[in-house]
């Protein structure tokens, strides 16, 4: 399916000069898979900070507002047929991409907002309450799609998770339609998952776990689940793909000792994996509140 086919996605999130994390993740994983990306960044890096200090520079609000009015009324406007949001450098920026996907949904019932909450880990939120908060409540309620990982699904909701059944829950709570919560508990010792919720499915894509695993597989997951909804691949199967893609890149990553995602090296990874995954269905909590 050529790009035109497949329409435009605009990207929002972090750059970094050097690594495979943010945009740089999303963007190269879209684009293998046949999506043209329109990518703005929100704040600038030379490295992920988990490789130590490093200058960090926010696109100002006022002009990262510009640049955002400047896209809704392009000419090309028209070609956009998803927005994926993730790591947002000032707390102002959410209510310009607010304001960019409520344009666009006006224009287009079936555009596809992606929000990545890109706010913590199982260290703890790592971004300021005042953005984290601005996700929550600006960001969310627009969102048709959403990625925490389970440690941010948690402060979200503000509940304990504590195994999977809580996790459902959770996502059945936070509003957008779709939910996909990355780290989630596994069932077999030494693995993780991918549990995914919906209106037709609650679905645990589950594989070995990575020791030393490089950053940005959240990105690239949201970015490789949300292209293969955009193909029309129906949601089993396009967690089953992602989750398979990113699992192989990382495993290939880490048995070169890279401390970034090998993306170039692994690209064939993206179209056609070829790891193993377990999927599993759950059942579904809105079943039981149903009875």
């Amino acid at each position: 399916m050529s790009e035109a086919q497949n329409g435009a996605v605009i990207v929002i999130s972090s750059h970094v000069v050097r690594g495979t994390v943010g945009n740089r993740a999303a963007v190269f994983g879209l684009e293998q898979l046949g999506h043209a990306v329109w990518a703005l960044p929100t704040v600038i890096l030379p490295w992920h900070p988990g490789h130590g200090p490093a200058t960090r520079m926010p696109l100002p609000a006022d002009v990262f507002s510009r640049m955002v009015e400047d896209l809704m009324a392009a000419p090309w406007i028209g070609e956009v047929k998803a927005v994926l949001s993730g790591y947002l450098g000032l707390p102002d920026h959410a209510q310009a991409v607010a304001e960019l996907v409520t344009s666009l949904s006006a224009r287009n019932p079936d555009l596809i907002y992606a929000c990545d909450p890109v706010i913590g880990d199982e260290r703890g939120i790592y971004v300021p309450d005042a953005t984290a908060v601005a996700i929550r409540d600006r960001l969310l309620p627009l969102a048709g799609l959403t990625t925490p990982n389970r440690f941010e699904l948690s402060w979200l909701t503000g509940a304990a998770l504590e195994d999977n059944n809580q996790l459902l829950d959770a996502a059945l709570s936070l509003g957008p339609k779709r939910v996909l919560v990355t780290s989630a508990f596994p069932m077999i010792s030494g693995s993780t998952g991918n549990l995914y919720l919906s209106g037709r499915h609650a679905l645990l894509a589950e594989h070995r776990l990575v020791e030393n695993a490089p950053k940005g597989t959240g990105d690239l997951l949201a970015a490789l689940f949300l292209a293969r909804l955009l193909e029309g691949v129906e949601e089993e199967r396009a967690l089953h793909l992602a989750t398979a893609s990113v699992f192989e890149i990382v495993a290939r990553s880490a048995r070169r000792g890279s401390d970034e995602m090998t993306l170039t090296q692994d690209a064939a990874s993206l179209a056609s994996p070829m790891a193993m995954v377990q999927m599993r269905h759950l059942f579904h909590p809105s079943r039981e509140r149903r009875r």
